[in-house]
C-alpha cells in the first residue's frame, strides 16, 4: 500500500482570516489591533520615570474591556552597524565615530503591542474543545458591532495615554501582514510547522528501519543478509 501524504496549504495553517479597517481578524473571531512601540534608550530613565512609566501601563490597560488580552513582543535580530558617512556637517570625530564601529555586528531592537479582544467562552476554552458542542461558531460578543466599535476606541484612549506620558510612542500597524518582516517571520514558521505535519513515518515504522524502506531496497537488504 502507498503512503499517501496529505497536502495542506499555508492558508489553512495560518491563523488569522484577514485584515480589515486596520484590525487583525483570527479564525476564533478574535479582534487584534497592532502597535509599533518605541522605548526610551537603554539607562536613560531614572526611578522616578520608570515609576512614571508603569503608572501609565497600568492607567492604559484599564481602559480596556474585559476579556482582553495585552501581548507585547520585543525582536531581537543579529544586524551589522551601517555608519551614516553621506553627512555633510559631519564633523572629524563623529565621522571617525561612525568608522569606528562600520561592520561591527549588534542586536537590532523591534518592539510590538497587540491589543485582542476575546470572549467569554475563549477564557474557558479547554483542550479538549469542539465547536459542535455549542450551537453557534460565532461569539455573540463579536456578532455585536457596538462591542467592536467600544473596543476600537478603547485602544485609540489606550494609544493617547501612552503616547501622552511621553516616555513611549506607539504607532498603530494598520496593514501589519504587509510588514517585510512580520510576513518572512510568519511564512518561516508555517513552513517549518507544514513540513513538521507532513513529514511523519507510517504507523509501526521507526525512521531508518527497514520496515520503512521501499518493498525493492528490503528485498535487497534480506538477500544480502543470507549471503
Amino acid at each position: 500500500m502507498r503512503n499517501i501524504l496529505k497536502v495542506s496549504t499555508l492558508e489553512s495553517k495560518f491563523p488569522l482570516l484577514a485584515v480589515e479597517h486596520g484590525c487583525i481578524l483570527s479564525k476564533e473571531a478574535d479582534i487584534t489591533v497592532a502597535f509599533e512601540v518605541e522605548l526610551p534608550e537603554l539607562y536613560t530613565v531614572t526611578s522616578a520615570e520608570y515609576e512614571a512609566i508603569h503608572s501609565a501601563w497600568c492607567k492604559a490597560i484599564k481602559v480596556l474591556p474585559d476579556y482582553s488580552i495585552v501581548h507585547k513582543q520585543d525582536w531581537f535580530v543579529h544586524e551589522q552597524y551601517r555608519p551614516e558617512l553621506q553627512k555633510d556637517d559631519m564633523s572629524f570625530l563623529s565621522r571617525s565615530f561612525e568608522r569606528h564601529f562600520n561592520e561591527r555586528p549588534y542586536l537590532d531592537h523591534s518592539c510590538f503591542l497587540f491589543l485582542t479582544k476575546t470572549t467569554k467562552e475563549r477564557s474557558r476554552q479547554q483542550s479538549n474543545f469542539n465547536s459542535l458542542c455549542r450551537g453557534h461558531l460565532i461569539p455573540k460578543e463579536i456578532r455585536d458591532k457596538d462591542a467592536a466599535a467600544k473596543f476600537v476606541e478603547a485602544t485609540e484612549q489606550f494609544e493617547r495615554i501612552m503616547n501622552d506620558s511621553g516616555f513611549i510612542r506607539l504607532r498603530r500597524l494598520t496593514c501589519i501582514l504587509g510588514c517585510p518582516f512580520t510576513r518572512r517571520v510568519a511564512v518561516r514558521r508555517c513552513r517549518r510547522t507544514a513540513r513538521a505535519g507532513s513529514a511523519r513515518p507510517r504507523p509501526g515504522c521507526a525512521p531508518g528501519s527497514s520496515r520503512s524502506l521501499p518493498s525493492d531496497r528490503r528485498r535487497r537488504r534480506r538477500t544480502a543478509r543470507l549471503r
